[in-house]
């Protein structure tokens, strides 16, 4: 098991990051919360679980240890394996995700891709005495204008891209477009003559799709 992995940021990506550790570059899969605290070029450590299938080795990588264990909490349920693990992470900070369980607020689950509402009852009666009570803890996390201009081509190239990250969290084509068009329509109503960068599209067209 690769508990922890520290070394430098070579690149951003927005479901990910790749992180150079001793000439080896390591592709770690980070959600949104994560990836808003890295920088290129700067020396972190995250905390990760390795996901070993017969076709690949996956790393996912985590701010903390908190987002870490409730990573881990979530997959005891039946049906939520790590993607889905990571998606209710990229749409609910670990402390929403406690309350939503806690409180049996199947509204809140049901708003993350891939949870219906008899998968969202059932992890609630499977994660209600593993979760555990809130902690108390504020951050957004979806909040990922910290992260930085991820995109080194114009708008449209942007807009795919972050429309391939939806759909890679969950969402259906479809659903992710709509989000992403949305936003930008918007956004092009109250331009103020500066571009949006794509970590602040994306963090935008999760709050849309958050509310849909």
């Amino acid at each position: 098991m690769i508990a922890t992995v520290s070394g430098v940021v070579s690149s951003l990506r927005l479901d990910g990051a790749v992180i150079e550790v001793g000439g080896v570059g390591l592709l770690i899969q980070c959600t949104p919360r994560t990836l808003a605290g890295l920088r290129m070029g700067s020396v972190v450590s995250l905390r990760t679980a390795l996901v070993v299938r017969e076709e690949s080795l996956t790393l996912f990588g985590f701010v903390d240890a908190d987002e870490r264990l409730t990573f881990d909490l979530l997959q005891t349920a039946g049906g939520v394996g790590p993607r889905l693990a990571l998606a209710m992470l990229a749409v609910h900070t670990p402390d929403d995700l406690r309350r939503a369980v806690a409180g049996a607020d199947l509204t809140a689950l049901t708003a993350v891709p891939g949870i219906g509402r008899k998968g969202a009852e059932k992890i609630v009666v499977e994660l209600r005495d593993r979760l555990g009570p809130a902690l108390g803890s504020a951050d957004a996390v979806i909040d990922v204008s910290r992260a930085g201009r991820l995109s080194a081509s114009g708008m449209a190239a942007g807009d795919e891209q972050v429309v391939e990250a939806l759909v890679g969290l969950g969402w259906s084509s479809r659903e992710a477009r709509a989000a992403v068009d949305t936003v930008v329509q918007r956004e092009a109503g109250a331009s103020t003559g500066t571009s949006t960068d794509v970590a602040s599209l994306l963090r935008s067209a999760l709050q849309e799709l958050k509310r849909s």
